[in-house]
């Protein structure tokens, strides 16, 4: 297959196998604000995410406490990408202070001018 874009979950980079494949390619790393994914999974519910799906209390922080420990975790996994890029500074850029403003195109025009 070629001329591909793949998303993987955030799991994914823990894996060497999956690694040796995605080094086929480019790999590059959507860095999004950890407050940013909680108040997102908090407004939808955490039901199709297994590893966040919780006990009752306030979603967003044991959303943020999860996603906090997860990060930890493969933070150096996620380091191995070819680029990074980060959501903060593109919404800066465009003159925002929240990346949940951002759209997938917008987000997606950064990444290829990075290339």
């Amino acid at each position: 297959m070629h001329r591909l874009i793949v998303a993987t979950g955030g799991g994914a980079v823990i894996r060497p196998i999956n690694w040796s494949y995605m080094r086929k390619g480019l790999t590059i790393w959507l860095d999004v604000p950890l407050d940013a994914l909680a108040r997102r999974i908090a407004a939808v519910g955490t039901a199709s995410r297994p590893l966040l799906h919780q006990e009752s209390g306030d979603p967003y922080a044991k959303a943020y406490a999860k996603l906090t420990a997860l990060f930890e975790q493969r933070m150096d996994s996620y380091a191995n990408a070819d680029a990074r890029v980060s959501l903060e500074n593109i919404a800066l850029k465009q003159g925002h202070n929240d990346v949940n403003v951002l759209t997938p195109s917008a987000i997606a025009i950064e990444v290829f001018e990075y290339f």
